[in-house]
């Protein structure tokens, strides 16, 4: 049995650091490194890429909404041409510097309030999806399990893999909950570990109502953006390492 393990990475800007990504890039098999839009800026990517590609890690665009001052968490409604264009965009800088530090990107993960709203709305979906399409169809798009966007991309043509959060709540209807919402993140590293163990091997996580809910686990995330980020990612793996449960990316480099 094998589960891929991926974190954001690639968040620090200028003098602000956001995270180790070299502590948690000693931990998972893939990383989702930031394309500028959300968070980064050129040389902080560049050497999050480079640590990446030295240790054999997968690298995959962490696209967000043009949203640095709200971290790439707040909604946003742009057209149908600038978000396809904005995607286009943060995938071929990416591209750019993987190729510079010797690797190549893999993968599209959407960043916070886009992840969120191409997980139901169709339109914003599908113009994601076309820029996936429009600039390596060969990319797998990593999304939230059990959501509408699973089956649309996968129509579309796309390879989808379906992601649950180590740390993050659930609704009883498999919807993550609201970071506005106390409960939302859970911070006890051990508690998270045993999640991510059920997740993995049972295919199902507890809501934040005390039901049960099915899930697809094909990645599970660990955020790299707060205090005990590495603690957590460590007892994750750690959990998943000891219950042996492969962990491998699920889009490792391509030639």
């Amino acid at each position: 049995m094998a589960c891929d393990l991926n974190s954001d990475l690639g968040e620090s800007f200028g003098p602000w650091p956001m995270g180790d990504d070299v502590a948690m890039l000693d931990v998972v098999s893939s990383a989702n490194i930031a394309c500028g839009f959300h968070a980064g800026d050129p040389a902080g990517i560049f050497r999050t890429v480079k640590a990446a590609v030295e240790r054999g890690i997968a690298i995959g665009a962490h696209v967000g909404y043009r949203d640095l001052v709200g971290f790439g968490r707040r909604n946003m409604e742009p057209t149908r041409e600038e978000l396809f264009g904005d995607v286009i965009y943060q995938i071929g800088a990416l591209q750019g510097i993987a190729k510079a530090a010797g690797g190549r990107v893999t993968y599209v993960k959407p960043h916070g309030a886009l992840y969120n709203t191409i997980a139901h709305d169709e339109r914003q979906a599908a113009d994601v999806i076309r820029a996936i399409l429009a600039i390596d169809p060969g990319l797998v798009l990593l999304a939230l399990a059990g959501a509408p966007v699973v089956e649309q991309a996968r129509a579309a043509g796309l390879t989808v893999v379906e992601e649950v959060f180590a740390d993050r709540a659930y609704m009883p209807d498999g919807q993550l909950v609201s970071r506005r919402q106390p409960g939302a993140v859970i911070h006890d590293p051990e508690t998270v570990a045993q999640r991510v163990l059920v997740m993995a091997r049972d295919g199902v996580v507890q809501a934040i109502d005390g039901s049960t809910v099915k899930i697809t686990a094909q990645s599970i995330c660990v955020h790299g953006d707060s205090p005990n980020a590495v603690a957590m990612a460590r007892a994750v793996r750690k959990a998943l390492d000891e219950a042996g449960i492969e962990v491998a990316p699920f889009a490792p480099a391509r030639p």
